[in-house]
């Protein structure tokens, strides 16, 4: 693993150890972090997230590599929690645990069960110079533990601005680590030692065979863009009002495992529990297949 790598996991392990929490999730828009919202304090937040195939088609194989990968994504199950009590500076951070899903990728097959961690700071709207002031965030997600894999360390800053009556808009710009596979485009690396991460072995390539065209390129950096818009507001026996439905998108640019976007609807149960559901599609279908369909439940306490 990379020196910085290293010292971006301690700092975040140091975070946690003073804030006396234990582990938190990012908050979503929907595929991507391209939201101003952070956890309140002392809120804690539970999710659990499915990204599977509505149907197989006949060039999808099970065990192959490629653009023509099925199977469903690992089952993400994340806790997030907020940790300062402050009007105009929050954070919260937490954890994901990755549960194995029917991958097609060798790379995305070789996560096992993993733990991966996230941490989010910033301001809400109207913090300073008045209510025109647009929120303002600096996170960092994705950071894990398997050298050149989950280790994309990637951080991001994120702007948020309500637009009245026509929803909010967010967007920023990314930066992960180099150094994980997945941060690559096609999910592999030229030139590495390591042949379980050589384009050579991941895409089933003769041995010695020249690479010609962008396999294996850096795509460790780019930009996320999100927008979210609720209707049919009520309000609950104690006088809360919430937006029963919530219209989701996003998108983050880049041939890497985090590239791609969706567009969804959040149905709310209540101003605590909700529900997400659509597709999601990818901007490297070598790493993680064609488009999927997601299930995410969202529960506050």
């Amino acid at each position: 693993m990379a020196l910085s790598g290293r010292i971006i996991i301690l700092l975040l392990f140091l975070i946690l150890a003073v804030s006396g929490t234990a582990l938190a999730t990012p908050s979503t828009t929907y595929w991507t972090p391209a939201t101003s919202d952070i956890q309140p304090f002392n809120v804690w937040h539970i999710g659990v997230d499915n990204y599977f195939r509505l149907y197989q088609t006949n060039v999808e194989q099970p065990t192959g590599t490629g653009a023509a990968g099925p199977g469903a994504f690992f089952t993400d199950l994340g806790v997030t929690v907020g940790v300062l009590p402050f009007e105009k500076l929050n954070m919260e951070i937490g954890t994901d645990l990755l549960v194995p899903g029917r991958l097609a990728h060798g790379t995305l097959r070789s996560f096992g069960s993993q733990v991966t961690f996230n941490a989010k700071l910033g301001t809400p709207e109207g913090a300073f110079f008045g209510s025109w002031f647009p929120a303002l965030n600096v996170g960092i997600f994705n950071v894990g533990t398997k050298a050149e894999i989950t280790d994309m360390n990637i951080v991001d800053f994120i702007v948020g601005k309500t637009l009245g009556s026509f929803g909010r808009i967010h967007g920023g710009y990314y930066y992960g680590n180099s150094g994980s596979t997945l941060m690559h485009q096609n999910g592999c690396k030229n030139g590495t030692t390591n042949p379980a991460f050589s384009c050579t072995t991941q895409l089933g390539r003769a041995a010695g065979s020249p690479v010609t065209d962008d396999t294996g390129k850096v795509q460790n950096d780019g930009w996320m863009v999100g927008y979210d818009f609720g209707f049919w507001k009520v309000k609950d026996k104690e006088g809360n009002e919430y937006n029963k439905w919530v219209l989701a998108a996003d998108y983050a640019s880049g041939k890497n495992f985090i590239g791609g976007g969706g567009v969804g609807v959040y149905h709310y149960f209540n101003k605590d529990i909700s529900l997400l559901t659509g597709p999601v599609w990818f901007n490297d279908m070598t790493i993680n297949g064609q488009w999927k369909w997601t299930v995410q439940l969202d529960i506050n306490f």
